[in-house]
């Protein structure tokens, strides 16, 4: 397999099975915050809309938090991820920190199971604010989409004449995502091998990119 697209595959897979560090401490609270409801996800698309509506000092990051992200989130981020690559591996979709400014949007697949996934970071790390967390529901776990994304990675590096560049979760833990050319992303065949890969009638989306270059 060529370097950069090796390199690309291992850091996908490497950074939705990574934990987290250190939380930074803020006063406590008990309970998530219950208004997100059974509401889906938010895809890409709409974090980024969001912080073009009402742009913070720093962009919303995924799991692995920025210096500029405000510390309350940062914190919350760092605890839930813990949880969400421990015990709680098989519920925890995906979080979006500062989602909005100071909250961190925490996707599950099951809402009572992520109350306790809540629980168990507020008890690990008892100055985090929960009343910042927001809860969704997704349709998949990281776990599962990781699994799925390494057997579809089997295929690369390139299949039926098209490029796979990156593989790895959709950003709302609704399936896996592939990267290729726009003529990879138009085609039926392309996609249809894809998802036979992925197995377990797990959705692929194929999109237009580029390759990654190298480091």
């Amino acid at each position: 397999m060529p370097r950069n697209l090796n390199a690309a595959l291992l850091l996908l897979i490497a950074a939705a099975l990574a934990g987290c560090g250190s939380p930074v401490a803020h006063g406590p609270q008990q309970e998530p915050a219950q208004s997100a409801g059974a509401r889906s996800c938010p895809t890409a698309a709409e974090w980024q809309s969001a912080l073009l509506t009402a742009p913070p000092t720093a962009p919303p990051t995924g799991q692995d938090s920025t210096p500029g992200n405000t510390p309350e989130a940062e914190a919350l981020t760092q605890a839930v991820g813990e949880q969400g690559t421990g015990d709680y591996a098989d519920v925890y979709g995906s979080q979006i920190t500062d989602y909005p400014r100071g909250h961190v949007a925490l996707c599950v697949t099951d809402l009572t199971k992520g109350q306790a996934l809540a629980a168990a970071a507020k008890k690990a790390h008892p100055d985090i604010d929960l009343s910042r967390l927001d809860l969704y529901a997704c349709r998949y776990s990281k776990q599962t989409l990781v699994s799925a994304a390494g057997r579809v990675a089997k295929l690369m590096p390139t299949l039926l004449g098209f490029p796979l560049y990156t593989i790895g979760p959709a950003s709302d833990a609704s399936g896996v995502q592939v990267t290729t050319t726009a003529q990879g992303a138009a085609s039926q065949a392309l996609h249809d091998r894809l998802a036979q890969a992925a197995g377990d009638g797990i959705p692929v989306t194929v999109v237009a990119g580029e390759a990654p270059h190298d480091a």
